[in-house]
């Protein structure tokens, strides 16, 4: 009769002692009962904060990193933006022997700012148009202004400064109706 070791390979106890290794549901109960925050968590704690999920444009680039052994943190993981440009998220336990951690994001697109046509003191010509008919007086531009943009300028004829929006740069409208 063979024995074990020679049919397998291997005794039985290296059976029993390697087994546990094998199973996946013993090792995410070893990483929670070894006091680690799962980074599953931090994952999750960020899509809520940003409002969108991993990957997609506002949220994380990428997941948490899986090997991280973080403390587990027996207060609520706390996240906000950290710095002006919100691309990235400041993860942290605030425990006494709490952790940190930042989660880089993919920022969203910000809208392209139109180029200041007009800066102050630069002279105006404000034209009033109507049906039939166009009236134009020279001043000089009381702000800074894109076109479009509805400004204070400043004419000779008058003291008090009229609103007018900016044509081109040089050139303002009051319209009539």
């Amino acid at each position: 009769m063979r024995s074990f070791v020679t049919l397998f390979g291997f005794a039985p106890v290296a059976l029993i002692m390697f087994a546990p290794l094998f199973s996946p549901a013993s090792a995410s109960a070893s990483a929670d009962s070894a006091g680690f925050t799962d980074p599953r968590e931090i994952d999750r704690v960020v899509a809520n904060f940003t409002g969108f999920g991993i990957g997609q444009v506002g949220g994380a680039r990428a997941q948490a990193d899986r090997r991280l052994r973080l403390s587990r943190c027996n207060q609520p993981v706390v996240a906000s933006w950290h710095g002006r440009s919100k691309s990235t998220v400041r993860v942290e336990c605030p425990a006494a022997d709490g952790w940190r951690i930042f989660i880089a994001t993919r920022p969203q697109p910000v809208a392209a700012r139109p180029a200041r046509a007009v800066k102050r003191g630069d002279p105006m010509t404000v034209v009033v148009r109507g049906r039939g008919f166009a009236v134009q007086q020279s001043g000089e531009a009381l702000e800074n202004g894109a076109i479009g943009d509805w400004i204070a300028i400043r004419t000779s004829r008058r003291v008090d400064p009229i609103r007018a929006r900016i044509e081109r740069p040089g050139l303002a409208i009051i319209p009539t109706n």
